[in-house]
C-alpha cells in the first residue's frame, strides 16, 4: 500500500509539470501581443518594448519557462498582468467558491447515478427501467450551456422559485445554498446519466453472481440482499469512474460558473484568457490541475481500499 501510494505521489508531480508546460508554451505560441493589448493601440512602439521587456515577453521561450518554473517552486506564480495582482490571491480568492459548485454537483451526480442504477438494474425491462434509460440519456445529452439557460429560464424567471445568478451570501448560508442549486444541477446532472449506466451494469453483473442467490434463498429481505450483499460489490467499478468524472465536472465549471456567474475559478480563467494575461492563465491552470490530480488521488486511495488487489500488486 506505501509503495502504490508513492507511485502515486511521484505521478502526480510528473503532471503538475507537463500542464505548466503544455499552458505555457500553448498561451505564448498563441497569435496577439499581451504588451500591446494591454497598452492599447494607441501606445507608441517603445512603450510596447519597455513592457515587452518587463514581462520578460522578450526573451526566448524556454528561458522565460525557466523564470516562471523557478519562481513557481518557491511558491511565487507571478502577478497578473491586467490587476497587478498576486495570482496566488486572486486564485485563492475563486478556489473555494469552484470546490462548493462542484463538491455539489458531485454529490448530485453520486446520489441520483446510484438511485436511480439500483433501481433500474432490480427492475430490469421494466417501465421503471425504460424511464430511468431514456432520462440517463436525456442528461447526458444535454450541453451544459443550454440546460443552464432551460434551468434560468424555468426555475428563475417563470416560476421564480430560485436566484436566477450570482453566488449569494457567503458559504453555508441559506441564500448561498438557494443561489447553488441550480449551477450544480447544471454541473451535476449530464454526469448523472453516464453514472447511471456504468451502476446499473454492475449491478446487473453482481446480482447474477451465486452469493446474491445464496442470500435469497436464505429468506434474507431483498432489500438487505440489494443493499449489503449486491451494492456493496457493485461499487468497486464505479469508485474507479468517480475518478474519471472528476475532471469532467471542474471542466465543465468553467462554463456553469460563466453561465451563472457565480464567482470561480471558471469565470477568472474565462476573464483572462480575453486578457492574455499569462500568469493568471497558467497560475488558474495549476489550480485546477491541482484539485484534480488530488481528488484522483484520493479515488485511487479509496478503490486500495475497496479492493485488496489494488494494494497487493
Amino acid at each position: 500500500m506505501f509503495s502504490f501510494l508513492i507511485r502515486r505521489s511521484i505521478s502526480m508531480v510528473f503532471i503538475l509539470i507537463g500542464v505548466s508546460i503544455i499552458v505555457f508554451f500553448a498561451m505564448r505560441l498563441a497569435p496577439g501581443d499581451p504588451a500591446r493589448q494591454i497598452l492599447g493601440p494607441l501606445a507608441s512602439q517603445e512603450k510596447v518594448e519597455e513592457l515587452r521587456h518587463e514581462l520578460a515577453l522578450d526573451k526566448p521561450l524556454w528561458i522565460q519557462y525557466g523564470i516562471w518554473f523557478k519562481n513557481a517552486v518557491q511558491g511565487d506564480l507571478g502577478k497578473s498582468i491586467a490587476s497587478k495582482a498576486p495570482t496566488l490571491e486572486l486564485v485563492g480568492e475563486r478556489i473555494v467558491n469552484t470546490i462548493e459548485l462542484t463538491m455539489a454537483a458531485f454529490i448530485i451526480t453520486l446520489t441520483l447515478a446510484i438511485a436511480s442504477g439500483v433501481i433500474s438494474a432490480v427492475k430490469q425491462y421494466s417501465i421503471v427501467d425504460n424511464i430511468v434509460t431514456l432520462f440517463s440519456l436525456f442528461w447526458l445529452s444535454m450541453p451544459r450551456f443550454w440546460l443552464g439557460l432551460m434551468f434560468m429560464l424555468l426555475f428563475a424567471t417563470r416560476i421564480s422559485w430560485l436566484p436566477i445568478s450570482g453566488m449569494g451570501g457567503p458559504i453555508g448560508t441559506w441564500d448561498n445554498l438557494l443561489h447553488l442549486i441550480l449551477p450544480a444541477l447544471t454541473l451535476g446532472l449530464p454526469r448523472m446519466g453516464s453514472l447511471t449506466r456504468i451502476v446499473r451494469s454492475s449491478m446487473l453483473n453482481v446480482l447474477k453472481q451465486d452469493y446474491v442467490i445464496y442470500a435469497r434463498s436464505k429468506g434474507l429481505k431483498e432489500s438487505r440482499v440489494i443493499l449489503k450483499h449486491a451494492l456493496r460489490n457493485a461499487l468497486n467499478p464505479v469508485i474507479t469512474m468517480l475518478g474519471l468524472q472528476i475532471p469532467w465536472l471542474f471542466g465543465g465549471s468553467v462554463i456553469v460558473e460563466t453561465v451563472f456567474s457565480w464567482p470561480g475559478m471558471g469565470r477568472l480563467l474565462t476573464s483572462a484568457i480575453f486578457e492574455r494575461d499569462y500568469p493568471l492563465i497558467q497560475a488558474v491552470a495549476i489550480g485546477y490541475t491541482l484539485i484534480v490530480v488530488f481528488a484522483n488521488y484520493l479515488a485511487d486511495i479509496s478503490y486500495a481500499i475497496a479492493d485488496p488487489r489494488i494494494r497487493l500488486e
